[in-house]
């Protein structure tokens, strides 16, 4: 098992291994044999960056089973997923930013997401634990008025793509089982979403074979798996936290 995470030093980006608060540093590719070098980094000296460079990042929605319950909405047959681009990316203690172009709500989604590790297509729910690289927390922020805004078309791209709105990190955790993972989103110090990974429609196994059957996926790219009850809006200021015991916490504050 391995906590994985990238991070700046100076002016040069590196990436390593996190114990405690000290970083072993690696040399090469993440996704392919990283070697570790005999150079080591205290966690409080370094910035803390995106743990990957995904070229793209997929959601999904309606994957709680707990929260389509209490919304009315049907079980789905399959996963149904969307695409946040690159430009979105935010790391641990980034400040996620409400759009010029939008005045309405801003919510969090707190959720578990997956990390691939080599190239796939259309592999098996048996083959997908061999692709997948480890798992990290996201927040898949939303501008939540504008998914309906319009009834002839729904936003779901514009509504979850702005810039800062795809927050992850800040490790990657390797080698761990997520079936028995508690996924929980703070507000401000105050608990808002607590949901088990149990409660999902999918499981990661099931989503990863399911989304490569519809695109490539690629070492570094992130899928995240869909939230629970209890979203909410962030005001200016507020301090929201993705807390997934096993992996780690994502902070980050939101800014008007």
């Amino acid at each position: 098992m391995a906590n994985w995470l990238r991070f700046r030093h100076g002016a040069e980006n590196y990436f390593g291994t996190l114990e405690g608060e000290s970083i072993t540093v690696y040399e090469g590719d993440l996704f392919d044999n990283p070697r570790p070098t005999e150079h080591t980094q205290s966690l409080d000296n370094v910035e803390i960056l995106i743990p990957c460079h995904p070229s793209k990042m997929v959601g999904l929605w309606n994957n709680v089973r707990s929260a389509a319950v209490k919304q009315g909405w049907a079980i789905p047959e399959e996963p149904f997923s969307f695409i946040k681009p690159p430009s979105c990316y935010l790391p641990h203690r980034g400040i996620i930013r409400k759009p010029n172009s939008y005045s309405g709500r801003v919510v969090y989604e707190g959720e578990l997401a997956i990390v691939i590790g080599r190239q796939c297509a259309n592999v098996t729910i048996e083959e997908s634990p061999d692709v997948i690289f480890g798992y990290t927390c996201a927040n898949d922020v939303t501008a939540l008025q504008l998914i309906n805004q319009d009834e002839s078309f729904q936003q779901w791209s514009r509504a979850k793509g702005f810039d800062t709105f795809g927050v992850f990190g800040p490790t990657i955790k390797t080698d761990i089982s997520p079936d028995e993972l508690i996924v929980k989103t703070e507000l401000n110090g105050r608990v808002r979403q607590d949901y088990p990974v149990s409660d999902f429609v999918f499981s990661p196994a099931e989503i990863v074979a399911a989304i490569s059957r519809d695109t490539t996926l690629f070492p570094g790219d992130v899928i995240l798996c869909g939230t629970g009850n209890g979203v909410l809006p962030m005001k200016p200021g507020s301090k929201v936290e993705i807390v997934i015991e096993g992996i780690g916490t994502l902070s980050n504050t939101f800014a008007a």
